[in-house]
């Protein structure tokens, strides 16, 4: 399963969606009753629709809102853009850590301490949700193998560089919409639980 890519691939099938909604309702309101309106109609709007497909675009891989950020462990920062409740059950939550250490960043101390956990070398196996008002944790979803569903950082981070993650858990019980995020020695990162 390589859901990243499968997030990645929906969200610029949603982006040329809403460029082509975009580009065809700009092209339906123009006009006008005179040889001089229809000229202004069109110079104006073949800019704006050109200018507004391309900046969509190049917008689609970027995260729209900010949940969440913290910084800690010598320089990291974590930002989770991204926590949505899914129809099977459960919750993926999204987001960057941008490495500001000085040094390459591997990762180790975010995969967990479970020794199912370890094989998945560096990666964000080791976060969890916590559900402050039903008093639960929630640990990250594992395949059949034991593979955490969660970003790998293959070859680490490099210094001063950005990444993307995603882990998956277990939903909350519906009621449940605020829960604290939480890797490593990170401090816990409260983020809004939104529908998919």
């Amino acid at each position: 399963m390589d859901f990243p890519r499968t997030m990645r691939g929906r969200r610029v099938l949603s982006a040329v969606a809403i460029t082509t909604g975009l580009v065809l309702t700009v092209a339906g309101c123009g006009g006008g009753s005179d040889g001089k309106s229809d000229k202004g109609a069109s110079a104006s709007s073949a800019p704006a629709r050109s200018g507004g497909g391309d900046q969509e675009q190049s917008q689609a891989p970027q995260p729209d809102t900010v949940l969440a950020e913290v910084k800690g462990e010598n320089g990291l920062a974590l930002t989770v853009t991204s926590a949505k409740r899914d129809n099977g059950g459960f919750v993926t939550v999204e987001g960057t850590v941008t490495n500001n250490t000085g040094t390459l960043w591997v990762a180790a101390s975010w995969r967990g301490d479970e020794r199912e956990l370890a094989r998945n070398g560096g990666s964000i196996a080791g976060a969890s949700l916590i559900d402050q008002k039903g008093k639960k944790k929630y640990l990250i979803l594992r395949d059949t193998s034991g593979r955490c569903l969660c970003t790998q950082f293959t070859g680490g981070v490099r210094e001063g560089a950005t990444a993307q993650w995603f882990a998956q858990f277990p939903a909350p019980p519906e009621g449940t919409d605020t829960v604290d995020f939480q890797v490593g020695a990170m401090p816990p990162a409260s983020i809004e639980l939104s529908r998919g």
